[in-house]
């Protein structure tokens, strides 16, 4: 590559309007969360808007589905939430456990159901 070559100049405005200054916000939050109490009324705000907003795409991609999940019936959709939780709860509040249960329940409700 040359400095001539108009990708060069391509991936250096990617490195400098896209990473840098995002970089600089994630190692600012990093140094700043260090002093935050865990238990303090703005974490617990933020960490309920955060399950909020998670929530509201769950749901928004359950009742209102695009693309390929919308040819799996909605009785499936509901069934892999309720399965998902059970599996969090069954597996000592796992997170990575209730997905890949759920995971499970949704792929094998799409390919039956094709």
């Amino acid at each position: 590559m040359s400095l001539s070559d108009p990708m060069l100049y391509a991936y250096l405005l990617v490195i400098l309007a896209g990473f840098l200054p995002t970089d600089v916000f994630r190692f600012a939050a990093v140094l700043f969360a260090r002093r935050l109490d865990e238990d303090s009324e703005v974490l617990v705000l933020v960490r309920a808007v955060a399950t909020a907003l998670l929530a509201g795409v769950i749901a928004r991609l359950v009742l209102f589905p695009t693309g390929d999940l919308a040819g799996v019936p909605l009785w499936i959709r509901l069934s892999t939430i309720a399965v998902g939780v059970a599996g969090y709860f069954l597996f000592r509040k796992s997170v990575l456990a209730g997905v890949v249960v759920a995971e499970i329940v949704i792929v094998g409700g799409a390919i039956y159901f094709r």
